[in-house]
């Protein structure tokens, strides 16, 4: 078995982290497995809509494994961190709406993986953080700047500072998780969520994630210069007249991502 499972659905492709026996920790192969697959995604035009999740009951992913970081040397270390980082973010800029569906533990790097998602469905019983500081380094793969950015700086530092564990329910409360579910429906739900965001047309799903994402780190004058040149992308293509002649005939459309 693949330490890291890729499979194909209709529209929907599922990413699932396969070490349960180490509450899916990270090590380097499956670093370099799932940067493949996340190569491969982003061209890949049969999938509209990833899940990303973990094997079993017990684990999201815990994060870097720790007994492998024990034998790093230095510079071992730093090619860990320039992989994870790097891999992380092309996950979080894949053309395609990315959730993450939160099984269990979400701590240091597997809650970096969570938060390089667009959005995340959590287990009630899942639990969250970025532990970093109480081994003595910091997050690595983004979590200072995409949890900032989610929750809000002071909510962030206190999170980070205290290396604080917490629930799915304080996650949603601080707007970090989009749906708590019942234990054992994380999946169930997130596929659910991808299979109602894989009826809309893929290239408006690509624009609109480009939009807010570029959006976001700017003005809002020029957020909404961003938005007008996402939106002029759509308007020769062959799925917004599919769009409208849906709409006008009242049925379902058909969208081919042209």
């Amino acid at each position: 078995m693949n330490v890291v499972e890729w499979e194909r659905r209709e529209g929907i492709s599922i990413i699932t982290i396969q070490r349960p026996e180490v509450y899916n920790a990270l090590n380097m192969p499956a670093l370099l497995e799932l940067g493949r697959i996340i190569v491969e995604l982003a061209h890949y035009r049969a999938t509209r809509v990833v899940v990303v999740t973990g094997a079993g009951d017990k684990a999201f992913c815990s994060g870097a494994d720790l007994k492998e970081r024990r034998g790093f040397t230095e510079d071992q270390v730093r090619r860990y961190i320039h992989t994870i980082r790097e891999t992380f973010q092309a996950l979080a800029k894949l053309p395609k709406p990315v959730i993450a569906a939160v099984n269990g533990l979400a701590l240091g790097g597997g809650l970096e993986l969570a938060l390089a998602c667009d959005l995340r469905v959590a287990d009630e019983e899942a639990m969250f953080g970025l532990t970093e500081t109480s081994l003595g380094i910091i997050p690595g793969a983004g979590g200072t700047q995409r949890l900032a950015r989610l929750v809000g700086k002071a909510k962030a530092k206190e999170l980070i500072f205290t290396a604080r564990r917490f629930s799915a329910k304080d996650a949603a409360a601080m707007g970090m998780v989009n749906r708590v579910v019942a234990p054992g429906k994380a999946l169930e739900a997130a596929l659910s969520l991808a299979a109602e965001i894989n009826e809309n047309a893929p290239l408006a799903l690509a624009q609109a994630k480009f939009a807010i994402d570029q959006g976001s780190e700017t003005d809002l004058a020029t957020g909404l210069a961003i938005e007008t040149k996402a939106y002029e992308v759509l308007i020769p293509t062959k799925d917004r007249l599919e769009g409208l002649n849906a709409f006008k005939e009242k049925r379902k459309p058909i969208y081919l991502g042209e």
